[in-house]
């Protein structure tokens, strides 16, 4: 299996096969077979016995750069409706005391909008909800987004940007941050 930079699936007819008859797979609506002889027969055989599977499509001619189908998606995350309706910057000024946890959670709103990242919130807190509910365990902190006191308060880290003094332009290292 492989997935190509649009992140589309692409596998073998022998690893189709496999997925299917194990149960692994139950929706081949974003799994691409390249050769159109095969989805033609199996698309034949779903019909002729009149059978639930879904149908195999062909690969999507994608007409757009890597970077633009990125940008496309980012809008687009996989979550419950609450989530999507979710007030995150409300929540996130509410989870303020003082006034420079708000001026700092200003100045990173903004990092992120700018770099059209907002959106991504409103999925780690959805991420963050759904591991605390599993109890299931992520690290503590790593790398250039313990320097975020908003990623720190939505929980994907617990590293108190503020309190350690860790300076905001580490976040999104690399790239040519203005605050």
């Amino acid at each position: 299996m492989n997935i190509d930079n649009f992140g589309q699936v692409e596998i073998t007819e022998h690893e189709a096969i496999q997925a299917l008859v194990s149960g692994r797979i139950t929706d081949l609506s974003q799994i691409y077979i390249d050769n159109p002889a095969t989805i033609e027969q199996f698309n034949a055989a779903v019909y002729a016995n009149a059978d639930p599977l879904p149908l195999l499509q062909p690969r999507p001619n994608v007409t757009i750069s890597q970077e633009e189908f990125d940008l496309k998606n980012q809008n687009t995350w996989f979550m419950p409706q609450e989530y999507q309706d979710f007030d995150i910057l409300d929540w996130l000024y509410s989870q303020c005391t003082t006034l420079e946890q708000q001026t700092r959670v200003s100045q990173e709103l903004e990092l992120f909008v700018q770099h059209h990242m907002f959106p991504l919130l409103k999925y780690l807190k959805y991420l963050v909800d759904t591991m605390r509910a599993n109890r299931i365990v992520w690290g503590v902190g790593r790398g250039s987004s313990v320097a975020s006191y908003v990623l720190y308060l939505i929980g994907v880290h617990k590293i108190d940007s503020i309190k350690y003094d860790l300076d905001i332009r580490e976040f999104l290292k690399g790239e040519q941050n203005e605050i």
